[in-house]
């Protein structure tokens, strides 16, 4: 295992200032509410940034794209925006997952140029490894206990799921007939949950545990399918083709996958996060066509809305405080990185 080299950790302090908004919903089933909107900048250089899951401190992780093109992964806390690093010789990384100890997972290129799952900690970066033959690999989660999951290409550059532990990296494998795979959240159980080709060559939702991997379905009438998290409540959240050829999120438990719909006049949408309560976020058309990002709770699909200005936006995280991490548009910038806080009357 490699550990990295290049930490720069340094710590730029958001020159944006908080863009607030409120944004008063009334939806069936649903209390009224209003949800503030911040604007968590981006590296200095960029103006284009991402946030990624939350956990219950409020830190949120991401990337931002300098005027060189360049991606760096970040972290958001308390106002300020940190570079997590990059391996030496590396000129691009990104941060997807990050546990309650602030361990934030994703990956970073190293000197050939391929990608390799990385986990941030500490103002250090550490190669998470690769399948024996593979030469690419990404970490999408990580869990309380420092499991994370992500891909890695093995010799056959197949990628397939992977769990990333203590200098191991364990091939998942992939649903009966499959040859491609790859996991995207793993609980403090260990049940891990992502996508895998199947016999067909359709992509399918699996859960990963206790050694096997089972077929999570599709909606009716639809043929693929993606699972991206779970919580520990062992609730199920991605998307889904319907009989129309259109994704709807999805909501899986107790072995039954429900369709979540969409906004108002939108045709497709996907979850991207559950919370402990079952609360549910991500992104959905709207009747304009636009991608909005949306809270679902209590059977209502509620609009977060965007920054002001902004014509979309995509909600990545939620935590059991209500906060909502993800990005949104402004009139100057395809997407910076912000968070939603959830006031309830």
């Amino acid at each position: 295992m490699q550990t990295a080299c290049k930490p720069t950790n340094r710590v730029h302090h958001t020159l944006t200032a908080f863009i607030l908004l409120t944004v008063a919903a009334f939806q069936p089933a649903a209390a009224h509410q209003s949800y503030t909107i911040k604007d968590l900048g981006a590296l200095p250089g960029s103006d284009l940034s991402t946030a990624g899951p939350i956990n219950e401190r409020g830190q949120t992780v991401g990337y931002s794209i300098l005027a060189s093109g360049e991606q760096h992964a970040t972290l958001y806390e308390r106002g300020k925006v940190i570079d997590l690093g990059l391996f030496d010789g590396g000129t691009s990384a990104g941060a997807y997952g990050i546990n309650e100890r602030g361990q934030a997972v994703g990956y970073s290129f190293i000197a050939t140029q391929y990608p390799h799952a990385a986990l941030f900690e500490k103002g250090a970066v550490t190669d998470l490894g690769l399948l024996p033959g593979g030469d690419n690999s990404t970490a999408y989660g990580i869990n309380n206990r420092g499991q994370a999951v992500g891909y890695s290409f093995d010799s056959t550059r197949a990628s397939h799921a992977v769990l990333f532990e203590k200098g191991t990296v364990t091939n998942l494998g992939t649903l009966p007939g499959g040859y491609y795979s790859s996991a995207n959240s793993i609980n403090d159980r260990g049940q891990i949950v992502g996508w895998s080709t199947t016999s067909d060559n359709n992509q399918h939702a699996f859960l990963f545990e206790k050694g096997a991997m089972t077929n999570l379905g599709v909606l009716p009438g639809g043929n693929s399918s993606a699972a991206y998290a779970i919580n520990n409540r062992g609730q199920v959240v991605g998307s889904s083709a319907t009989a129309s050829g259109n994704q709807h999120a999805f909501l899986y438990e107790r072995g039954v996958m429900t369709d979540l719909g969409t906004l108002p006049g939108g045709s497709s949408s996907a979850a991207h996060s559950i919370n402990e309560r079952g609360q549910i976020v991500g992104s959905s058309s709207d009747a304009s066509g636009n991608s909005h990002a949306f809270l679902y709770e209590r059977g209502a699909m509620i609009d977060l809305g965007t920054l002001p200005g902004g014509n979309g936006s995509n909600a990545s995280g939620i935590n059991d405080l209500g906060q909502i991490s993800g990005s949104s548009a402004t009139p100057y910038s395809p997407s910076h990185a912000v968070i939603w806080s959830i006031e309830r009357r």
